[in-house]
């Protein structure tokens, strides 16, 4: 509903910057954002810890139900943004979930004969006993699609918008046997110079290059990082531009991309030949005049 109004947003900033304001913006290359199943119920119905007191309580489950068909002012309804069709649950613990991981609550309302509502709400209860030790509010870890890939394009050919991924690290190793994740924690670098640089020909390879590094540690005002510079931390990522693609997806996240075939890390080569080499040089970055 908001899809249309991006060209104005980008025009209105472009003003705001040409008379000196400090306005930028960062992004990632996906149409769908990741949070929890329970994100898409109004805020009071998980408030206080009550969420499954509330669902199991008919006249507030009720209240859940409209509220998710006919959403009320004042809060984020995101299934309602993205449509049944673009809320996939990825994170089932439940055993006998486990097959509809992946699929829309589009999907499985149908293979249930009942209303997404009914069928999302009965999904979170029947994961209750297997999210005991957790906090119900970080229950099942979900996609949204609820963004315009025309947008997108968009956002990423503005000099001021970063490349970014809204997203930690993992390691298929441990990460497979931990919960799926949004695939942007793999793929979100090589998804923009493989896919919009490479086969669109959306941005030069520079210009994307530079949205990933320097501009990311002007913008941290990070001082010795970002470039390939003498005196600089020597950060550096070497990729086939003809190979390098994502290879995560929303339903198997888990999945290193490929291209990549040396990364070094203070100066230390921590990838050769795309195997790890067992080094460990990291440490924590802190922005010059962070309290911290």
């Amino acid at each position: 509903r908001n899809w249309h109004k991006m060209p104005s947003i980008i025009e209105k900033i472009n003003q705001v910057r040409a008379q000196g304001q400090d306005v930028t913006a960062g992004m990632y290359p996906y149409r769908a954002g990741g949070s929890t199943l329970v994100s898409a119920l109004p805020p009071w119905a998980s408030a206080d810890e009550k969420l499954f007191e509330n669902l199991r309580d008919p006249q507030k489950r009720a209240q859940i139900k409209a509220e998710l068909l006919h959403p009320t002012p004042g809060w984020e309804a995101v299934a309602d943004l993205s449509g049944a069709e673009g809320v996939i649950p990825l994170d089932l613990r439940n055993p006998e979930n486990k097959p509809l991981s992946g699929k829309s609550m589009q999907a499985i309302a149908h293979l249930r004969g009942q209303e997404w509502p009914e069928a999302l709400l009965d999904l979170l209860c029947s994961e209750e006993p297997f999210w005991c030790e957790d906090d119900p509010s970080k229950m099942v870890f979900s996609i949204f699609v609820t963004m315009s890939e025309e947008n997108l394009r968009l956002q990423l050919q503005q000099p001021w918008v970063k490349i970014s991924t809204d997203a930690g690290g993992y390691a298929p190793a441990w990460g497979k046997a931990w919960a799926p994740v949004h695939p942007r924690s793999y793929g979100t670098y090589p998804r923009v110079l493989g896919n919009y640089v490479r086969e669109e020909n959306l941005l030069p390879i520079e210009e994307a290059i530079r949205k990933m590094t320097s501009a990311v540690a002007q913008r941290l005002h990070i001082q010795n990082r970002g470039m390939l510079r003498e005196g600089l931390r020597a950060d550096l990522v070497i990729f086939d531009p003809a190979t390098i693609a994502d290879r995560a997806t929303y339903e198997d996240s888990h999945q290193l991309s490929v291209g990549v075939r040396e990364v070094w890390i203070n100066g230390q080569r921590v990838l050769k030949s795309s195997q790890h080499t067992g080094a460990t040089p990291g440490e924590i970055v802190t922005p010059i005049g962070a309290n911290c």
